[in-house]
């Protein structure tokens, strides 16, 4: 527990870093989110199963769209701490907050390629996990207003690193019915020549409470701030939505 402890506090001081304090450069935009997902993966043998995941990301927690998310993918576990995987993903974004992320207050639709390497090690009885991402992302473009399909297609690389800390609250592994608690930070950062000045995209933290009911399902929740940095500046002025909430993941093992 106490790895934990001290890692948590160098990963808050890492978020700490990379957000900052507003400055009078700046707008903010603060938002209430709820985020839901549910995490399927899919075991045809010993190295390859399927992944699917849909994410209902909800603005004022519950009551109205902030977006939809499904991915799905094919993984390879190359050994026991190693998994690729492969896949497409799908994202509707509505029109949320002050400042949309549409300059145009429209809810578009994005389409993912991506490549993922997540890498495990174990010190002690702590868990951690790099989950390394790649994305490939059509965003639609809009040339006005009355513009009731896409003008274009813009199309925009992103990358992801993911730091993730988990420690069971009963012993040195984490076994069946037993609780354990988790840390995580994301930075996500564009690149390619269609990124203006802006290639920070957006940083998420979360803390999270968990308990592992079987090897086949487990489930956690908790709290989560996301920062996210628009791509366009208003009157000059770049634009932060810090959006705050509470997060329930589930995840489930099927083997076939």
């Amino acid at each position: 527990m106490k790895q934990f402890i001290n890692l948590l506090a160098a990963v808050f001081l890492l978020f700490t870093a990379i957000t900052g304090s507003a400055q009078n450069t700046r707008l903010r935009d603060n938002n209430s989110i709820g985020w839901y997902s549910g995490t399927g993966t899919f075991s045809f043998n010993k190295k390859w199963s399927g992944h699917l995941e849909y994410q209902w990301r909800r603005e004022n927690y519950i009551t109205t769209w902030q977006q939809s998310l499904l991915r799905t993918g094919i993984n390879y576990h190359a050994n026991s701490n190693t998994t690729l995987r492969m896949g497409y993903a799908w994202a509707e974004t509505y029109a949320y907050g002050d400042y949309p992320l549409n300059a145009f207050g429209k809810t578009f639709t994005e389409h993912r390629i991506y490549e993922v390497a997540t890498l495990t090690q174990r010190t002690g009885s702590l868990d951690l996990s790099h989950r390394i991402m790649l994305e490939q992302r059509w965003l639609p473009r809009y040339n006005s207003a009355a513009s009731a399909k896409p003008d274009d297609w813009l199309f925009m690389n992103r990358a992801r690193y993911m730091l993730r800390l988990q420690q069971s609250l009963k012993g040195k592994t984490l076994e069946d019915k037993e609780p354990y608690v988790a840390a995580y930070d994301e930075i996500l950062v564009g690149f390619g020549k269609n990124v203006n000045e802006n290639i920070f995209d957006q940083n998420r933290f979360g803390l999270l409470l968990g308990y592992r009911f079987s090897p086949k399902f487990r489930l956690e929740a908790g709290y989560i701030s996301q920062i996210v940095q628009l791509a366009r500046e208003i009157s000059g002025r770049n634009v932060f939505q810090h959006n705050n909430g509470f997060i329930l993941n589930s995840f489930f093992n099927i083997n076939f």
